[in-house]
């Protein structure tokens, strides 16, 4: 099963849920994005469908538009944990975002004024569907919904003034999210994941090379505060950032108005982001 947020007419305040089937995208009776329908706890066969669009002219919303919780793993693929520096971790390493800093799969993603230093991180997400609280990593599975693909698109200035990265992270409208929700029955753990540049590849790895697996981060996470439908879970990003890469000049390729980001994780879909 995969699901969708779309906008209505490209109008970004008014957004439904969709199932997407063949190359078209139905709308869910009832549902402003998929965090709602997550909400309701009912089947897609149990809600009325609505008209359908074909897919290639559909306007995707970020895929959940206002999740109560959205957890960020970082240093999560040992290659990454490498090109960084750093040591593999005992538990995994948490930071959040908001509900505003989320975009859709394809919108533009702005070059602050106050940070030029713009780093790309394609993600796995994970999207929750049950929730609960103090869940053990069997009861996690069950708790999630699906994965989507994502994109931890960092300020690393404003990440490196202070040990602790939230500041870097959390910026607005700037974390796309999306196209799709694909249930784990039709998802497999171990999808090749891929960041592109302007077409060339700069970032390739598997999702089965994760430190921590989605189960036991779902797990970890409940344990601090009950998951609730529709909360996102990043885990974590590959080896091949700006921040570990330097060009000819001897300086980080940060991103740049202009510049094509493209994320895909193989079964989740594709973004597909312009910088201005």
């Amino acid at each position: 099963m995969r699901l969708a947020t779309l906008r209505r007419d490209g109008n970004p305040a008014d957004t439904f849920a969709a199932i997407i089937e063949n190359d078209a995208a139905t709308e869910l009776s009832g549902f402003a994005d998929v965090g709602a329908f997550l909400a309701s706890g009912q089947s897609v066969d149990s809600v009325e469908r609505l008209a359908s669009i074909p897919l290639s002219s559909a306007s995707f919303a970020t895929l959940v538009t206002s999740p109560s919780k959205v957890f960020c793993i970082g240093l999560n693929y040992r290659n990454h944990i490498a090109e960084t520096g750093n040591e593999v971790p005992k538990f995994p390493t948490i930071f959040t975002k908001f509900a505003d800093s989320l975009c859709g799969p394809q919108d533009e993603i702005e070059i602050p004024a106050e940070d030029h230093r713009i780093d790309w991180e394609g993600e796995l997400a994970i999207v929750i569907g049950a929730g609960g609280r103090r869940l053990s990593e069997a009861d996690a599975l069950e708790a999630i919904a699906g994965y989507a693909v994502s994109n931890d698109v960092s300020m690393r200035g404003y990440q490196g003034r202070t040990p602790e990265w939230t500041q870097g992270k959390c910026w607005d409208s700037a974390t796309p999210v999306g196209p799709y929700l694909v249930s784990p029955e039709e998802f497999e753990v171990g999808a090749r994941i891929v960041t592109r540049v302007n077409g060339e590849v700069v970032q390739e790895d598997s999702t089965a090379d994760l430190v921590f697996s989605p189960a036991a981060l779902v797990a970890y996470c409940s344990t601090l505060v009950r998951l609730r439908p529709g909360d996102l879970i990043l885990t974590g990003t590959p080896a091949g950032v700006a921040l570990g890469r330097r060009n000819a000049e001897g300086r980080h390729p940060w991103l740049k108005a202009g510049d094509v980001l493209e994320t895909e994780i193989e079964g989740l879909g594709v973004q597909r982001n312009v910088f201005k």
